[in-house]
């Protein structure tokens, strides 16, 4: 569930390419950019996720405040909180906290890295413009590079002709597990308080910290 919430943050802010010049990587080019001059920013979806060999089918929403490398993310029964050098999981269903350095938490949500995975480890394609909750929106394919290596089979990506945000993400990776991602709001350069990216035991009473 940690690799899931990670990567349905991801997906909410997927800004993948390769070096390629062609139309899909001109947009993935421009909401690169856009993403990279905010010094924050504010997101909540809709996810759901689903595996026929598993029975799997489960739909949540979730929201995530970014500022650099401090994140604080929630979905479901898991919030994740990172002030950059610790990041926190907090399971409300265990009451537990897990608390891990930052640099060494692979599943972390820290965006640069996500950013810096997307560009060097998926090639792109345009697929068609279609329309997506009434407005038109490009349609692109992600392919991993090295398919041997990576979780994903395809993300499928759907951005806005008019601005150039991004709508809707679905991903399949190799185990068969299909997720869609549906963006409801999206807020860029809002003022955070740095203490929002730390964690506070007092806010969760009666749960074990878990230190690795």
């Amino acid at each position: 569930m940690k690799l899931f919430l990670s990567t349905l943050l991801f997906c909410s802010m997927a800004i993948c390419g390769n070096a390629q010049t062609s139309k899909s990587q001109t947009i993935l080019n421009t909401l690169f950019s856009s993403m990279k001059k905010m010094s924050t920013f504010y997101v909540e979806f809709n996810a759901n996720i689903k595996n026929a060999a598993t029975g799997a089918n489960q739909s949540e929403k979730g929201m995530g405040w970014y500022k650099g490398e401090k994140i604080y993310a929630n979905y479901g029964e898991f919030t994740q909180i990172s002030n950059g050098y610790k990041t926190w999981l907090v399971v409300n269903e265990d009451k537990s906290v897990y608390e891990s350095e930052a640099s060494d938490d692979e599943e972390s949500l820290n965006l640069k890295k996500l950013m810096t995975m997307c560009e060097s480890e998926f090639k792109n394609k345009y697929n068609k413009l279609s329309t997506f909750n009434g407005e038109n929106v490009h349609v692109i394919n992600l392919f991993p590079i090295d398919p041997e290596n990576s979780d994903y089979h395809t993300i499928t990506l759907y951005i806005s002709e008019k601005n150039n945000a991004l709508k809707k993400a679905i991903l399949k990776t190799n185990d068969g597990t299909i997720m869609s991602i549906n963006l409801t709001k999206f807020l860029s350069n809002k003022a955070i308080s740095d203490s929002k990216f730390t964690f506070d035991k007092a806010k969760y009473p009666g749960f074990a910290v878990i230190r690795d």
